[in-house]
């Protein structure tokens, strides 16, 4: 039941994007397509749980031990980016097309904090290596929810006649503060 709660609350009532506010560049960036936004979103899920089981392996094993701490960040930094640069090789050669659907936005995975802010939440939550696991995935699943559903709205909006002065990041932003909102209805679950 524990785990349940915490997949609920990882996914609507805590998501990353809309209620702590991490992952903004990616929201914003590949949000114009619903199936760049899924391959985003993948890729994220991929990056986020490999990224998390090795930073909390390294923190349990090596920053802890040795007592150096203080370079959590930047350890936990290059442990993304060797990642990201590893799902980049994997995309060029099984999907070509959604490699050049991210385009840019593949690398930004790298300095995307939505990864890097999961992975230093486990260890200050002092979650075990299962619970880490648990909410890195609901968290990457509640990542890409968010990202989804904003694009099919901002796909809905192409179509729909928007004021001149708010179409394109304007309108963008009153959504994605209204979509942030909604998602604060799900507070009371968990």
């Amino acid at each position: 039941m524990a785990y349940l709660m915490m997949i609920i609350a990882a996914i609507f009532v805590n998501n990353i994007v809309l209620s702590q506010f991490l992952g903004i560049c990616p929201f914003l960036g590949v949000s114009k397509k619903i199936e760049t936004a899924l391959g985003m979103g993948m890729a994220v899920t991929f990056v986020m749980t490999i990224a998390t089981i090795v930073t909390f392996l390294i923190q349990i094993w090596v920053l802890q031990p040795l007592n150096i701490g203080y370079l959590q960040t930047i350890s936990f930094i290059l442990v993304i980016a060797s990642l990201v640069q590893m799902v980049e090789i994997i995309l060029k050669k099984v999907s070509p097309s959604l490699y050049q659907a991210l385009g840019v936005f593949l690398p930004l995975i790298t300095t995307n904090c939505a990864i890097l802010g999961v992975a230093i939440l486990v260890i200050t939550k002092e979650f075990t290596l299962i619970q880490s696991v648990v909410y890195a995935i609901a968290t990457a699943i509640g990542f890409t929810l968010a990202l989804v559903l904003f694009a099919g709205i901002r796909e809905q909006l192409e179509l729909s006649v928007v004021p001149k002065g708010m179409k394109g990041v304007p309108i963008a932003l009153i959504v994605a503060g209204l979509l942030a909102m909604a998602f604060m209805g799900f507070s009371g679950i968990a």
